[in-house]
């Protein structure tokens, strides 16, 4: 069974850091694009950040360009988001996610393995 399991996420000050995990089980994604997508209350699920299968190619939303930065372990079949300057309007359920394709993208149609969300809080 494919899985992605998201961790990492927390409650944390503004200003402060949180790194997130997803682990894929089930099937090797070395080939496939990955990305972190948010949903903030009340909003729709929005792109943060994606890598190519090599993880020499990154694209990241303007709202965390230079402040977040994703990664991949292709041997460890996980990909990683370092949040750092956190801001209160970065609070949401953050998502992982697996392309079907190995370019990255940042729209949600081209991913179609999901995880189930982790929560980051950030306080004021």
């Amino acid at each position: 069974q494919v899985q992605l399991v998201e961790s990492g996420g927390g409650l944390v000050q503004a200003g402060g850091s949180l790194r997130l995990s997803c682990a894929a089980s089930g099937r090797t994604f070395s080939s496939y694009a990955r990305a972190w997508f948010r949903q903030a209350p009340g909003k729709e699920r929005d792109f943060v950040a994606s890598i190519n299968s090599s993880g020499y190619t990154t694209y990241y939303a303007d709202s965390v360009k230079g402040r977040f930065t994703i990664s991949r372990d292709n041997a460890k079949n996980t990909v990683y988001l370092q949040m750092n300057s956190l801001k209160p309007e970065d609070t949401a359920v953050y998502y992982c996610a697996v392309s079907r394709w190995a370019t990255t993208s940042w729209s949600s149609e081209d991913y179609n393995i999901w995880g189930q969300g982790t929560q980051v809080t950030v306080s004021s």
